[in-house]
């Protein structure tokens, strides 16, 4: 392949965005990513209030409109108490978030960046390497690539930005989610978000657009029974521990049935830098948040926005973008440590449990994520 100005690698949210943004800013980029999976539920659903703007500013605010996707109007919390509070959309002024069709989503935004024109070569990096000023890609089909600037949006694995700095991490924090299908369809399901914490962590539930409804466990890898997602008798004892949401899986019709939980990586982790002179990290590429803060799609949507026009200004000669995205980030990132130490403080009920006193003393789990149970 002959050498290119500008490489997006990695598909998702955050590379399909990149390719949109660039694509404003008269940018035909090179776009390595395969397509989005069409048989994989994916967990993370919520777009919150402040991606609305985001994606008008995008051009892409017809996206979330579509009869798949439906409003996040009403969310009930049990945190700081066993009472369920509500909260409603209309406190947010930018109007509500979005419960999505998460794999609906992906595709569109997928079809979308594609008809902006970028060079799309269906496969993944598998390696990368800095070289006079230039990026050498190693494509997983044999070929190779070579760039003067890259935008990184391979997710948690950041491909490229790892070879040039440090990935840190303030947790553990692993998910267990499930999908659930209705067994009782004579019952009409309140369309809802609910939070729950517990003694080893926290709890979320939503109705999805489609029907069914996810339930995800947040807690540390120690902290987890032993065959949590392998057997389901402890899948469904721990289900069974919580108040509100198994209450609301059986009033609402729903059942766990023979399914178990899908174990993931949802703790809180940035790159330190997330851009250089010639590269920029988007999305989970340069900062991981925990799912508390139902900001992660929306994070990448603005890293792709605020990168691609860094790499941009870079791209014609000035620098300083890329100083100012980097700063950005890490502002942002210490900003979300902060304000997600006060979120965990607000659960006084359980402070001398590991899991709650690890958050409330920002302490860090000894344990490893490749030892999930």
């Amino acid at each position: 392949m002959k050498p290119a100005d500008i490489a997006v690698i990695g598909g998702g949210i955050a590379g399909a965005a990149s390719c949109v943004a660039l694509a404003q800013r008269g940018v035909r980029p090179v776009w390595v990513a395969a397509p989005p999976a069409k048989d994989r539920a994916r967990i993370g659903e919520t777009l919150s209030p402040a991606a609305n703007t985001i994606l008008v500013d995008l051009g892409l605010a017809d996206l979330i409109t579509r009869p798949i996707h439906r409003p996040a109007n009403t969310s009930f919390s049990a945190w700081g108490s066993g009472q369920l509070r509500e909260r409603n959309a209309i406190v947010h002024l930018e109007g509500p978030g979005t419960v999505l069709d998460r794999a609906g989503f992906e595709a569109d935004l997928f079809a979308t960046a594609l008809k902006t024109s970028p060079r799309h070569i269906e496969t993944t990096v598998q390696h990368a390497r800095l070289e006079n000023d230039k990026w050498h890609l190693g494509f997983a089909n044999g070929e190779e690539g070579v760039f003067r600037f890259v935008l990184d949006c391979t997710g948690r694995a950041s491909s490229l930005a790892a070879t040039q700095g440090t990935r840190k991490r303030a947790d553990q924090l692993v998910a267990a989610h499930c999908f659930l299908q209705q067994t009782d369809l004579d019952v009409a399901p309140t369309p809802a978000t609910l939070i729950e914490t517990v003694e080893d962590g926290w709890w979320y539930a939503a109705l999805l657009p489609s029907g069914d409804m996810v339930i995800s466990y947040f807690s540390d890898p120690d902290l987890l029974p032993a065959g949590v997602s392998r057997d389901h008798g402890v899948w469904a004892g721990l289900v069974a521990q919580t108040r509100h949401i198994s209450r609301w899986i059986d009033s609402a019709g729903f059942s766990l049935g023979d399914h178990l939980p899908i174990l993931a990586s949802a703790g809180t982790t940035w790159m330190t830098p997330a851009s250089g002179p010639n590269w920029a990290a988007v999305g989970d590429a340069a900062a991981a948040f925990d799912p508390l803060s139902s900001h992660g799609m929306t994070t990448a949507l603005w890293m792709a926005r605020q990168a691609s026009e860094a790499i941009f200004q870079a791209h014609k000669g000035s620098g300083d973008a890329l100083i100012a995205y980097n700063a950005a980030v890490q502002k942002g990132v210490r900003e979300f440590l902060t304000q997600r130490q006060k979120i965990y403080r607000q659960e006084t009920r359980f402070v001398d449990t590991p899991f709650w006193l690890r958050r409330q003393k920002d302490d860090r789990p000894n344990c490893k994520i490749d030892n999930l149970p």
